[in-house]
């Protein structure tokens, strides 16, 4: 047989209900009925000698009968009295189950009905609760501050990041991009951008470090350069060197040439990469031949595995700095954080539309979760309470109320001693 569920150990205030407080209070409330026992037989004999000693026995009796009626009602709630498995005893072991159910049914139909979870949360202002929970938060590092509040977010960041496949999370990341690019018509918009910026004459840079680009990549192979000229001269002239002079003829041409357009921003030349450019621009917009050139390259360059790989290196790099980021408590993240929970929190303070809007989420979240879920909300604590074990439960149970019982029977044995003593008075004066 399986083994029962125990729950755990109740507690009140804050502070926990063990059972030697109830024993304590038991043993007390037991003394006192001993001491009305003792009372009773000390003046039963001295009644008649007096006429206080029978106010004395009679309250001691009564207090005696009301201690032991106390005493019996509440030991029948956990057990049976003396042992005696006498009716209608111990009455929480044996009807466990029923009241369970019964737990359940008054949860589900005075807490979890849609109309009572709409009903309390009108009256909530969620969204300025939880503002002002984070604005009012110290930035120390006690247990209430943003600090804490910060670093348990960073933390669990940082162990999500660690328990997701890389892999898998880098290939959904990128195939989330990847579709949203596919959908993405960039031809116009690269149009549009290199428009913006030649209107803003801020193409010029992006033209000088292409000359410069390529005079570096002309003197870096300037020998390859030469030995294609040697190759196309005749032999006349490499008996003669003139395919030396003429190839070094051609170099300083071309870096005159290059110079001569990086300086000048009115040559030629840049006049001719400007209409280049201009004509780029009408192209990617408006010319359908370039605008599918455009867009075969980019599903090309989508489809490449060689990207697909360089994809996922970066997001490991992404994600390890991330991690690290998150449980390094000299980093920014944590400032960062703090700092956008306080901003948040002015946010849901201050913005009566957003309110509105977040309380409105809530409430209908809640009451969906009411709908949804009430049953099995209901359910889950039926089957819990049943699978606990009847003598844990009883005296867990008995642990975290039995003080507060052996008050009644405290009360029980005084106010059965002074209804005694009143009727002792009575039949006196009759």
């Amino acid at each position: 047989m399986a083994s029962k569920a125990n729950p755990p150990a109740l507690t009140f205030g804050g502070e926990p209900l063990t059972a030697d407080r109830a024993r304590r209070m038991r043993w007390t409330a037991t003394g006192l009925l001993a001491a009305m026992a003792v009372v009773f037989a000390t003046t039963h004999g001295l009644v008649g000698s007096h006429p206080a000693w029978g106010y004395v026995n009679a309250f001691a009796e009564a207090a005696m009968v009301g201690g032991l009626a106390d005493w019996f009602a509440v030991t029948a709630l956990f057990r049976h009295p003396l042992g005696l498995p006498i009716p209608h005893t111990a009455i929480i072991p044996s009807n466990k189950d029923r009241i369970a159910d019964t737990m359940a049914q008054f949860l589900r139909e005075n807490f979890l009905t849609p109309a009572v979870v709409a009903r309390r949360m009108s009256g909530m202002n969620v969204a300025r609760a939880v503002g002002d929970f984070l604005v009012d938060q110290p930035e120390g590092d006690g247990p209430d501050s943003r600090s804490r509040i910060t670093g348990g977010a960073a933390e669990l960041l940082a162990e999500v990041l660690e328990s997701l496949d890389p892999e898998r999370l880098g290939g959904q990341v990128r195939s989330g991009l990847a579709a949203q690019l596919a959908k993405l018509d960039i031809s116009p918009l690269a149009g549009r951008m290199l428009e913006n910026a030649m209107a803003d004459r801020r193409h010029q840079p992006l033209i000088d470090g292409i000359i410069r680009w390529s005079g570096l990549t002309l003197e870096d192979n300037e020998e390859m350069v030469r030995d294609i000229i040697r190759s196309r001269a005749n032999s006349v002239m490499r008996w003669t060197g003139l395919d030396e002079r003429v190839s070094s003829s051609v170099l300083d041409g071309l870096y005159k040439l290059l110079a001569e357009v990086l300086v000048d921003p009115d040559h030629p030349l840049r006049s001719k990469v400007e209409e280049g450019l201009e004509k780029l621009v009408h192209d990617l917009q408006h010319d359908p031949v370039t605008r599918k050139r455009v867009e075969d390259m980019k599903r090309d360059l989508l489809e490449n595995p060689a990207v697909a790989e360089w994809w996922l290196g970066v997001w490991e790099r992404i994600r390890q700095s991330l991690i690290r980021r998150a449980r390094d408590p000299e980093s920014g993240l944590g400032g960062e954080m703090r700092k956008s929970l306080a901003d948040l929190g002015a946010a849901l303070k201050q913005d009566e539309r957003l309110q509105v809007q977040i309380n409105r989420f809530a409430r209908r979240t809640m009451v969906g979760i009411a709908t949804r879920y009430g049953s099995e909300i209901v359910t889950l604590v039926s089957e819990t309470v049943k699978r606990w074990d009847a003598t844990t439960i009883t005296g867990r149970i008995e642990s975290a109320v039995g003080r507060d019982l052996q008050f009644i029977r405290i009360n029980g044995t005084l106010v059965g001693g002074l209804v005694g003593m009143t009727l002792h008075f009575i039949t006196t004066l009759l």
